[in-house]
C-alpha cells in the first residue's frame, strides 16, 4: 500500500508521538509498504532549545517531508499551517496516489489529513494521543469545530485506551464505538533489561518532558520524604526545566538529584538499563510510552491513577499507583520500592512479562496495518464543510501546547 503518514511532532524533538511514529514507520516499511511522512517541526530556537526541532532527520525506506510550522509561531495561526500540509499531500498524491492517509493528533494534523482526504477521495486514519483529546477544542471555537468534525467523519480513530476515549466522550461527545482501541507499544528488541545491582543505592528515573503537567515537580518535592538510599535522574528537556534545577536545590538534594538534558532516542534505551525504578508521576497522558519503555527495561514503576495510565498499570500487579499531585503518597509508595527489594523485583518482572506479550510494536502494526486494509476500499469522508469559525484563541500565547 502507499500511505501517508503525517506528523504533528518528530524527531529531533523527542516526545510521545515522536516514539510512536518512528515504530510505526519501521513496521511499515518491514511489512514491504510504500510510505511519506509529511512532518510538522519547529524552527524558532527558543521553541526547539525547549520542546527539541528542526527539520525532521532522514527515515530509512520512507520519504520524509518536512514542514516548519510557520503560521503557529507567528502568533499562532494554525490555518495557514492546515493549507500547506493539505497542499503537500496533495502535491504528493498526484505525483504517485495513495491508498490512506494516517494522522497523528485531531488538530491541526488530524483536521487537515481529514479535508485532504475529503478532497483526493482518500480513507482517513487519524490518532488521538494526548492533549487533542485532553484539552485541544475547550481553548476556543475554531479547534472545537474542528476536532468535532475530525471525530464524527474521520473513517477510523485510533485511540490508546478505554479510560481515553472516556475522556474525549466526557468532554466532547464522540461515541466510545467510534473508536478503535490500539494500546502504546513499545520496541522490546532494542528495550530490554540491564543488569541488576543489588549493593549500591537504589536508582530511581524519570525519563520525558520536564514539565510540571507530568508531576516531575511534585516528583521532586516527595524526594527529600523518601526513605532509604536512593539516586534520582531526570533526563529530558521541558518548559519547567529550570523550575526544576532550582527546586532541586532549594529542597537541599544536592548530588542524589542529577538533570541530564536531552536524550538522543538511541541513547534512551542504555539509560533505562542503568536504572531500577521508573517514576511518572503524571496527571494524564494519551497511552504513556516512557512507562512501556520502563516495563520492557525491567522497572519497578510508580505512577498515577490517571487517565491513559490506568489502562496498563494495576496497583500492587505490575506497578504502584498514587492519586495525582498526592505528594506525601508518592514519597510513600517511593519508599516502598526503594527499601523493599522483593516488591521492587516483583512488580518489575510482572511488567516485563506483561509488556512483552501485550505492548509489542510487531503486535501493534500489524492490528494497524489490518485497519489500513480493512479501509482501503472504504469511501472517503465526505461532507466535511473545510469552513470553520476563526476565533481568538488562548493558545496562540502558548502555542506548544499543541
Amino acid at each position: 500500500m502507499r500511505i501517508c503518514f503525517v506528523s504533528r511532532r518528530f524527531f529531533p524533538a523527542i516526545s510521545g508521538m515522536s516514539i510512536y511514529a518512528i515504530n510505526l514507520l519501521r513496521q511499515l516499511v518491514a511489512a514491504g509498504h510504500d510510505v511519506t511522512m509529511v512532518s510538522q517541526y519547529y524552527g524558532d530556537p527558543d521553541r526547539a532549545r525547549v520542546y527539541g526541532g528542526g527539520p525532521p532527520p532522514a527515515v530509512p525506506g520512507v520519504k520524509v517531508i518536512g514542514l516548519e510550522a510557520i503560521g503557529e509561531q507567528s502568533g499562532g495561526d494554525f490555518e495557514a499551517d492546515i493549507a500547506m500540509i493539505v497542499d503537500t499531500i496533495a502535491v504528493e498524491h498526484a505525483a504517485a496516489p495513495f491508498d490512506v492517509l494516517h494522522a497523528q493528533y485531531g488538530y491541526p494534523t488530524g483536521w487537515a489529513t481529514l479535508l485532504a482526504a475529503q478532497r483526493l477521495k482518500l480513507p482517513c486514519v487519524v490518532s488521538i494521543q494526548g492533549g487533542d483529546g485532553h484539552w485541544v477544542g475547550s481553548c476556543c471555537a475554531t479547534h472545537r469545530i474542528a476536532m468535532e468534525r475530525v471525530l464524527a467523519h474521520a473513517n477510523a480513530l485510533l485511540i490508546g485506551g478505554r479510560s481515553f476515549a472516556g475522556e474525549v466522550y466526557e468532554r466532547l461527545g464522540t461515541p466510545i464505538e467510534r473508536f478503535t482501541i490500539v494500546p502504546g507499544a513499545v520496541d522490546t528488541d532494542r528495550f530490554t533489561p540491564g543488569v541488576a545491582v543489588e549493593d549500591g543505592p537504589v536508582r530511581l528515573f524519570y525519563h520525558g518532558r520536564v514539565d510540571r503537567r507530568k508531576g516531575v515537580l511534585d516528583m521532586l518535592h516527595a524526594l527529600p520524604q523518601v526513605a532509604g538510599d536512593w539516586r534520582c535522574t531526570i533526563s529530558g528537556i521541558g518548559p519547567d526545566y529550570a523550575p526544576a534545577q532550582a527546586l532541586a536545590a532549594q529542597l537541599g538534594l544536592g548530588d542524589r538529584v542529577t538533570f541530564t538534558g536531552y536524550a538522543d532516542y538511541a541513547d534512551v534505551p542504555a539509560l533505562y538499563r542503568d536504572h531500577d525504578v521508573f517514576v511518572s508521576p503524571t496527571y494524564a497522558e494519551g497511552f504513556s510510552n516512557t512507562i512501556l519503555e520502563a516495563m520492557a527495561s525491567r522497572h519497578a514503576v510508580l505512577s498515577c491513577r490517571s487517565v491513559g495510565v490506568v489502562d496498563c498499570i494495576r496497583d500492587g500487579e505490575n506497578g504502584l499507583l498514587v492519586e495525582a499531585s498526592d505528594i506525601a503518597a508518592q514519597a510513600q509508595a517511593l519508599s516502598r520500592l526503594v527499601t523493599d527489594a522483593g516488591l521492587r523485583h516483583r512488580l518489575a518482572d510482572a511488567a516485563l512479562v506483561e509488556c512483552r506479550r501485550v505492548y509489542s510494536w510487531h503486535a501493534v502494526g500489524a492490528q494497524i496495518m489490518g485497519i489500513y486494509a480493512a479501509l482501503r476500499p472504504a469511501a472517503p469522508p465526505s461532507g466535511v464543510d473545510p469552513n470553520i469559525a476563526i476565533a481568538p484563541c488562548r493558545f496562540r500565547a502558548e502555542p506548544h501546547l499543541l
